[in-house]
């Protein structure tokens, strides 16, 4: 057994004793008024000792001065180790520090801002290989050889570098300007698991199964306002354009489906008015005597009875 795993972590009696020592090292050390009260101490080898004061420094709660003294062998004298501020049990600390790329989270990117792209993205694989020399009994392999004669007999210089270091065209002929040809000039596209990632996060946020679309009288793929995109994902997807729908300009699945679908209810035709039972705007003559052969009244036998035309 080593002579240090024999030493007693009994304190030292002059070395616990000095708290005032302590404490006025802390306060030299620390901003006035605040240090607090004696909170403890701690044996750290033979003599050496650590006292713990409160600290009153806002935002640092639970925090404590720690001053630590020592004295040397057969010495009377007590003499200052250090002073730091160290967190108690308790204390209030920092969360733990976490790196960038895990802290970002969708909508942070503004304007100005770049986000590189690591080069072993799992959701990005090459958009092509990239090779300049295609197979030997390649169709594109003759005509690279042909444009090759051709720049060397005209003492022209070919473009090095993939598409995606190219500042113009490509030279014709090239499996970089055939990639160009076939719109694959990009130099990374969306990996299987990318595609798998898009598509689990559309659905999740406009897909079958949130309330609006359980709640919608019909499915987006029945949708005037869908416009379809391309890819694979348009077999899923599409982009809605429906000014008041809560996805207006917003990737959607084909099974999500809101009240604004183009075939949820039809307005009709604004009802005719019925004719009129009766006719205001026209008059209608009304005899003050009834006519003779009418038959309502009999012949009147004398001529006061018919001018007052009573029946």
């Amino acid at each position: 057994m080593s002579a240090a795993s024999t030493r007693s972590r009994t304190p030292d009696r002059l070395c616990a004793e000095a708290v005032d020592l302590a404490r006025a090292a802390a306060e030299e050390a620390a901003a006035p008024g605040v240090v607090g009260e004696h909170s403890g101490m701690v044996s750290e080898g033979d003599r050496v000792v650590t006292h713990f004061f409160e600290c009153k420094e806002l935002g640092y709660r639970g925090w404590r001065w720690a001053v630590t003294v020592a004295r040397a062998s057969r010495a009377k004298v007590v003499t200052l180790d250090e002073v730091v501020l160290l967190p108690g049990p308790d204390a209030v600390l920092a969360p733990e520090w976490v790196p960038w790329s895990e802290r970002l989270r969708p909508g942070d990117l503004g304007p100005g801002d770049l986000l590189p792209t690591d080069a072993e993205d799992l959701r990005l694989e090459p958009g092509y290989t990239g090779a300049e020399e295609p197979p030997p009994n390649s169709a594109v392999a003759a005509v690279s050889a042909d444009m090759a004669e051709l720049a060397e007999a005209e003492d022209a210089d070919v473009t090095e570098g993939t598409p995606a270091h190219l500042a113009s065209a490509p030279t014709r002929g090239s499996i970089a300007a055939v990639a160009e040809e076939l719109g694959m000039r990009r130099a990374r596209v969306l990996s299987r698991y990318g595609l798998h990632v898009a598509a689990d996060r559309w659905e999740e946020a406009f897909g079958a199964k949130t309330p609006m679309a359980q709640a919608a009288p019909a499915a987006c793929v029945s949708c005037g306002f869908l416009v379809p995109i391309g890819g694979s994902l348009g077999q899923a997807f599409g982009v809605c354009a429906n000014e008041f729908s809560p996805a207006d300009g917003r990737v959607v699945s084909l099974a999500y489906g809101c009240g604004g679908h183009s075939e949820a209810a039809v307005m009709p035709k604004p009802p005719q008015p019925a004719p009129p039972v009766i006719d205001e705007t026209r008059v209608d003559p009304f005899p003050l005597r009834p006519a003779p052969d009418s038959g309502s009244v009999p012949p009147a036998p004398d001529e006061a009875s018919a001018e007052l035309g009573h029946s």
